[in-house]
C-alpha cells in the first residue's frame, strides 16, 4: 500500500520525496529510562545501555528493511530522528556519541545506501556543533532543522566547517526569538542573511528552524516568504 501511494504521488509532482522513519536511539533511551536516568546510564551503566540500544537496533533494522524494500527506489530522502542537543550545547560529548550511537547510526545509514537510492537525513535539534563530525562519520548527508540560535550553530561557522560534507535543511529563520518577535524588515534581513550564507555552492534547502507557533504575527510569515522569493529572483541577487 505504501509503495502504491508513493508512486501515485510521484506521478503528480516533480518535487523531492522524503519519508520520515524515526529509528531513534538516544530519544528512545530517554523515553524508556527518563532523560535524567538515561544520561547518567551513559556513564554509570554502559553495558546495559549497549544492551538496550542493541535491542532497539534490531527492531529499527527490521523496519528499515521494509521501508527500503517498499519505497527505497522511489523516495529521494530517508529521514531519521534523534534530538541530541539543547540551546546551550549537546546532551553528551563527542566520545559518548561515538561510543553508543554513532556506530549504530552508521549501521542504519549503510543499509540505506546499500539497499536504496535514497539520501540519508537526520532530524537533530539543538546545539550539536561538537557532534557534527560524528554525524558525518555515521553517514548522514543532510541535517535538519539547523538550530542557528543555539550555541556554536552560527550559519557562517556551519557552512565554513561542514558545507562540503553536509546539506543543511533548515536554519532559514530563528523561530524562537526572531520570527515571533522581530519586525517584518528584521525578519527579511535575517532570512536573507542566512540564505546567502547557507546557499553558497549549493547544499541548502530553506526551512524554518522549527514549527511556526501561534505567537508569530502573520506579517512576519509573509516577510519570510517574501525574502525567500526575493533571493530566488535573479534581478534581486
Amino acid at each position: 500500500m505504501l509503495r502504491e501511494k508513493v508512486l501515485r504521488e510521484r506521478e503528480k509532482s516533480d518535487k523531492a520525496f522524503l519519508i520520515g522513519i524515526g529509528c531513534n536511539l538516544f530519544e528512545w533511551g530517554t523515553f524508556l529510562r527518563r532523560i535524567d536516568n538515561f544520561l547518567m546510564d551513559l556513564y554509570l551503566d554502559p553495558p546495559n545501555v549497549h544492551r538496550l540500544l542493541d535491542k532497539l537496533l534490531i527492531g529499527h533494522m527490521e523496519f528499515l528493511a521494509k521501508i527500503c524494500e517498499s519505497v527505497g527506489d522511489i523516495v529521494d530522502i530517508i529521514k531519521f530522528g534523534d534530538d541530541l542537543g539543547t540551546n546551550t550545547g549537546p546532551f553528551m560529548p563527542r566520545e559518548k556519541y561515538d561510543e553508543f550511537f554513532g556506530p549504530r547510526h552508521k549501521m542504519m545509514t549503510d543499509y540505506v545506501k546499500a539497499n536504496s537510492s535514497a539520501h540519508t537525513m537526520l532530524h537533530v535539534c539543538g546545539g550539536i556543533y561538537e557532534l557534527i563530525p560524528g554525524l558525518i562519520d555515521a553517514g548522514f548527508e543532510i541535517i535538519n532543522p539547523v538550530q542557528v540560535n543555539a550555541v556554536n550553530m552560527e550559519p557562517e561557522r556551519l557552512k565554513k566547517e561542514f558545507g562540503n560534507d553536509l546539506t543543511f535543511w533548515g536554519g532559514g529563520v530563528n523561530t524562537q526569538s526572531v520570527l515571533n518577535q522581530a519586525t517584518p524588515q528584521q525578519v527579511r534581513d535575517h532570512v536573507r542573511h542566512n540564505i546567502e550564507i547557507f546557499s553558497k555552492g549549493g547544499g541548502y534547502v530553506f526551512n524554518t528552524v522549527h514549527n511556526i507557533l501561534p505567537d508569530v504575527p502573520p506579517e512576519n510569515i509573509l516577510a519570510m516568504f517574501e525574502a525567500v522569493d526575493e533571493f530566488r529572483s535573479p534581478l534581486n541577487r
